[in-house]
């Protein structure tokens, strides 16, 4: 199935954001939530900056809370404990587990009219705050609900990588409610509305000892506490999404079912979307699944960047067939890509093959 991309492809680059720090730069503006509000398409931007470094050291940022300021400590490219080999993050050698991440992101809006332009806002939206977001926030999703734009978000901080929610109704104002599930977690996607009385989101636990990274279910009566986990889509060895899944956009709602548009990794960490189709009223219930991806990395603003051979999108919305998709490309940029609904629930449904 063909995905039409954007032929102003990259839509937004590390140059078209200003830092938010004098002594930070930005290297990256990808994946992005999106919204549509008021006749505009909205961006909720994960921007990383990275501090100015030297060819003796890496500058690790990290927010103060007590000081309320961004930091930069300093790590020696030749201390023998440390492997930099992965410009993401520095890592220890004995474990290569990662310590300090060589960069910082908030999360800043960017709109645009015709879906394809857009105007970057001069400041953060939402910027590292508590003490469980001092290496940052990520990879936003936003889900519409009774009228209010719930961003659930990636905190990041020497505790582990656990999920943030926040509200806003304007794209102006907005309110943290709070860690809705802690360490190691990510990738949470909400479903834009109450099914038999209930929330649910999609998540990807990240467990240390024993288990794969797949996508769980979750769900809630307010919100806030979540239960009934349970597995719904695991990774498939030797496939496109055999190392890793997660969420992606926000589900859409389908006369055929629950359309869910996810990424996954395979073994040699290269990232493509796939879709998957859940049950109207069940949505732990997986209808159809789709054995090839609907994006993979083609370009060469998908192939090449800060980590290329990535995409990966966090949000998309719908105007009558078309699926209008945005994602980040090479953990660095945004793109964009038109796809068919109709032709996207009929291929998951002609590949079935169940979890």
């Amino acid at each position: 199935m063909p995905a039409i991309r954007y032929p102003e492809n990259p839509l937004i680059t590390p140059q078209d954001v200003p830092p938010s720090h004098p002594n930070m730069k930005v290297i990256g503006a990808f994946n992005a939530g999106v919204a549509r509000f008021r006749s505009e398409t909205i961006l909720v931007l994960r921007v990383a900056e990275q501090a100015v470094s030297d060819d003796e050291t890496v500058g690790v940022p990290i927010y103060n809370t007590e000081r309320q300021v961004v930091e930069v400590h300093r790590v020696k490219r030749s201390d023998p404990r440390f492997d930099f080999s992965d410009p993401r993050a520095v890592r220890r050698k004995d474990t290569l587990e990662p310590v300090w991440l060589t960069s910082m992101s908030h999360l800043r809006l960017a709109r645009s009219r015709d879906g394809r332009h857009f105007t970057v806002d001069e400041r953060p939206f939402l910027a590292p705050q508590t003490p469980y977001e001092a290496f940052g926030v990520e990879d936003p999703r936003v889900a519409e609900i009774d009228g209010a734009f719930y961003i659930t978000y990636t905190a990041v901080s020497g505790y582990g990588i656990a999920v943030g929610l926040a509200v806003t109704r304007d794209f102006r104002d907005v309110r943290r409610l709070g860690l809705i599930l802690p360490p190691e977690n990510k990738d949470v996607v909400l479903f834009p509305e109450r099914i038999g009385g209930r929330y649910y989101l999609l998540h990807r636990p990240a467990p240390k000892s024993m288990g794969d990274l797949d996508i769980w279910i979750a769900s809630s009566l307010d919100l806030e506490t979540w239960g009934r986990h349970q597995l719904l889509i695991g990774r498939r060895p030797g496939m496109w999404d055999g190392a890793r899944v997660g969420g992606g956009a926000v589900p859409i709602r389908t006369d055929k079912g629950w359309l869910v548009l996810y990424h996954g990794a395979d073994e040699r960490n290269q990232y493509a979307m796939g879709a998957c189709l859940l049950d109207l009223e069940d949505p732990s219930h997986v209808l159809a699944r789709s054995q090839e991806p609907i994006l993979k990395p083609e370009t060469p603003y998908e192939l090449n960047g800060f980590f290329g051979g990535v995409v990966f999108s966090c949000g998309a919305w719908v105007e009558g067939d078309v699926v209008h998709l945005y994602y980040g490309v090479s953990d660095e940029a945004m793109a964009g890509a038109d796809l068919s609904l109709k032709e996207l629930v009929d291929l998951a449904i002609s590949e079935e093959t169940m979890v």
